[in-house]
C-alpha cells in the first residue's frame, strides 16, 4: 500500500501543475489510473481496520466470555469474508481493458412486443445494478419500441472496473413467462442481445482513415415511426473496411450525433483487436448472431417456476425479482472465477 500512497502523491503532483489543465483530454488516462490507485488504497484500509478490530474483539471475547463481544467477532468475521470476496474479484480483472468504463447495448430479438419488453426489463436490471454500485450511466442512444418496451438502447456505465465486471453479461439472455401482451396467458420464451465493450475514449490510438469512413444522415423516429426530427439529424457511421458501424439519433444537432456514432465506432474497432487477440472471446462470438433458442448465456425462468440460471457457469439463484432489481454480482463473480479457470 506503501507503493500505492506514492504514486497518489506522484499524480496530485503532475496535476497540479499550473498547465497540467490546458489539455485536460491529455488528463484523462492519468486521472483514471487516480481513481482506480484510490479504491486500492481505500480497499486495503478498509482490510486493515478490520483485521484489527477482529483481533481486539477476539482479545476480548477470550478474556470474559462476554455475549456480546463474541457476536461482534462474529460480525467482524462476516464482515472480513466479504471483503476478501472483493479484494478477489478485484484482482480477477487482470485485463488491461478491464479498468475502462463500458458501453453496453441491448437489443431484443424476434417477437416484437414481448421481446423489446424483454430488453426494457433488462435495460432496468442493468441501470439498478450500475445506481447500487454509485456507478454513472449515460444513454447515448435510444429508439423506442412501437407499443412498449425498446428497439435499442446504447449506454456508457462509467465507474471502477466497469468493463471487468461487465463482460460477464455479453450475449443472448433468455426470459421464461406468461407474457402480459397475450390475452390467453399462455407462456412465452423470449431474447435479448447485450453486447458489452470497452469505452476506449480518446485514449488508445487507432489508425482510421478518413476515406474509410461513410456517414449517413437520416430523420430520428420515435414509437410507430413518427418523425420527431424535421431534419435529418440522425447519424450513422460505417467502417469500410470491416462493415463495422455505429449511429446515435439522440442529440438534436447533427454534430453531437455524429460525436457519439463516432466515439462508439471507436470502442467497436478496439473491440475488435481484443477479440484478434483473444482466442477465447472469438470463440464466443462466433455462435452471436442468431438471437435465439441455443445460444442464450442465462435463462430467467418466472412460469412455471422462479429461477435464473447462467449456463456457463451453473450459478442459479430463485430470487428472481432480486436479479431483475440489479442483483447480478454473484453471477459476475462466478463468471470471472469461470474465465480464470479457463485460463490456467
Amino acid at each position: 500500500m506503501a507503493a500505492d500512497k506514492r504514486r497518489l502523491e506522484e499524480i496530485e503532483q503532475e496535476i497540479s501543475r499550473p498547465d497540467a489543465w490546458d489539455a485536460p483530454e491529455k488528463l484523462t488516462p492519468l486521472l483514471q489510473e487516480k481513481r482506480r490507485v484510490e479504491d486500492q488504497v481505500a480497499r486495503l484500509t478498509r482490510l486493515e481496520t478490520c483485521c484489527r478490530d477482529m483481533e481486539e474483539w477476539l482479545t476480548l471475547a477470550s478474556e470474559d466470555e462476554d455475549p456480546e463481544a463474541l457476536e461482534s467477532l462474529e460480525a467482524q468475521v462476516n464482515r472480513l469474508e466479504e471483503l476478501l470476496e472483493e479484494t478477489e474479484l478485484v484482482m480477477l480483472l487482470s485485463a488491461e481493458e478491464d479498468a475502462q468504463d463500458a458501453i453496453l447495448e441491448i437489443h431484443p430479438g424476434a417477437g416484437g412486443t414481448e421481446s423489446q419488453d424483454w430488453a426494457e426489463m433488462l435495460l432496468r436490471m442493468y441501470t439498478r445494478w450500475a445506481g447500487s454500485h454509485d456507478y454513472r450511466v449515460e444513454e447515448m442512444d435510444f429508439i423506442a419500441g412501437d407499443e412498449a418496451g425498446i428497439k435499442s438502447v446504447t449506454l456508457r456505465i462509467s465507474g471502477p472496473n466497469a468493463f471487468g465486471f461487465l463482460k460477464s453479461e455479453r450475449g443472448i439472455h433468455r426470459l421464461i413467462r406468461i407474457s402480459p401482451f397475450d390475452s390467453s396467458g399462455r407462456r412465452h420464451t423470449s431474447f435479448a442481445s447485450v453486447d458489452v465493450i470497452p469505452d476506449v475514449g480518446n485514449d488508445i490510438v487507432l489508425d482510421i482513415k478518413e476515406t474509410d469512413l461513410r456517414f449517413d444522415t437520416f430523420r430520428s423516429s420515435g414509437p410507430g415511426g413518427q418523425s420527431v426530427n424535421t431534419t435529418s439529424s440522425a447519424v450513422r457511421v460505417t467502417h469500410l473496411p470491416t462493415g463495422i458501424s455505429a449511429q446515435c439519433q439522440n442529440e438534436k444537432s447533427q454534430h453531437h450525433n455524429k460525436e457519439t456514432a463516432l466515439h462508439i465506432l471507436r470502442a467497436r474497432l478496439y473491440d475488435l483487436e481484443l477479440r484478434k487477440r483473444d482466442a477465447e472471446r472469438q470463440a464466443q462470438y462466433a455462435g452471436k448472431n442468431a438471437i435465439a433458442f441455443g445460444s442464450q448465456i442465462r435463462t430467467y425462468t418466472l412460469q412455471p417456476y422462479r429461477l435464473v440460471k447462467d449456463h456457463r457457469t451453473n450459478t442459479e439463484a430463485g430470487d428472481v425479482d432480486a436479479v431483475l432489481d440489479g442483483r447480478i454480482d454473484q453471477f459476475q463473480r462466478d463468471y470471472l472465477l469461470y474465465r480464470h479457470g479457463q485460463a490456467h
